[in-house]
């Protein structure tokens, strides 16, 4: 099974130009799924549905796994599974049979005017790393960019003259984002100290780490983790929070959806929509907070 799932990830990566995100994720998930056939000494080829449910029943009582993580689960192997029947090791893909479980739709969380205030106000830096971080939040905030993006984006992508950036988003879609003058001032003080970092060495990526390597997807998740801890935000963020901060804001100002859809990168309209029903949700609240005669 292991030589399969290597061959699998290899065609995902290179005929099917999936994104770096997607191959990790399906490693991780098949990863656990291998582990546990092993257990259960259940050869791959020949599972049946009965212990395909039982594996199902296993994530969620044993794993913990909620609705969403199941899914993109099950998506993962059936995604192997195809792969195995067009390489004809299997007649059959079983977990064609298999669907998702419903999932519960949440509307995602996304910070007020005051809170992404405080999260983007920082003192004077005092060296490379400090103007590296604030402009990690600015450029967060001002592009809505994915995490990943955001780790990715090349020097010579950016264009301070046009105030955009060449993005690769999902799928290798190419695509161009914006940022405003708060980001531009934070970019071009970073700029003047960046080499402090580098320590000699040559990077083609805008945000380096402290030995002056590419910063990646994990450092600036736990960079945005510990500067809200920081300022004592009652608020859950991650850096997609700001990405669904900046399509909100966005949309309560008056940008059309379709605007929004292209900024952020999404293939289906749909994806997007999803923010008019947060707008919609925050206009109630504030016309039943603030309207003395209701």
């Amino acid at each position: 099974m292991e030589k399969d799932i290597k061959e699998y990830l290899e065609n995902l990566k290179y005929i099917r130009n999936a994104s770096e995100n997607t191959i990790l994720g399906y490693e991780t998930e098949l990863q656990k799924y291998q582990h546990y056939l092993e257990e259960k000494k259940i050869h791959y080829l020949k599972i049946t549905k009965k212990e395909i449910w039982d594996y199902l029943k296993y994530l969620e009582e044993v794993g913990h796994y909620e609705a969403r993580s199941i899914a993109r689960h099950i998506t993962a192997i059936r995604s192997f599974y195809t792969f195995l029947k067009n390489e004809n090791k299997i007649e059959n893909n079983i977990f064609k049979q298999i669907h998702n479980p419903k999932i519960k739709k949440t509307l995602p969380d996304f910070l007020n005017h005051e809170e992404i205030l405080s999260l983007l106000t920082f003192e004077q830096g005092k060296n490379a790393w400090d103007y590296e971080v604030k402009l990690i939040f600015e450029m967060l905030y001002a592009t809505g960019l994915r995490v990943s993006e955001l780790s990715n984006i090349l020097l010579k992508d950016i264009s301070q003259k046009e105030n955009s950036i060449r993005v690769m988003g999902k799928g290798s879609k190419e695509r161009i984002v914006y940022f405003g003058d708060y980001a531009k001032t934070a970019l071009n003080d970073f700029l003047k100290v960046r080499d402090e970092l580098l320590k000699g060495k040559k990077n083609e990526y805008l945000f380096v780490n402290q030995k002056g390597g590419k910063l990646s997807r994990s450092s600036i998740e736990q960079i945005v983790e510990k500067r809200v801890q920081k300022i004592a935000l009652q608020h859950h963020v991650s850096p997609h929070t700001l990405r669904h901060t900046f399509a909100t804001h966005l949309l309560e100002n008056g940008a059309d959806i379709r605007t929004v859809q292209e900024l952020l990168g999404h293939e289906k309209l749909g994806t997007t929509q999803i923010y008019t029903h947060i707008t919609s949700e925050y206009l109630r609240q504030q016309y039943r907070k603030n309207l003395p005669r209701k």
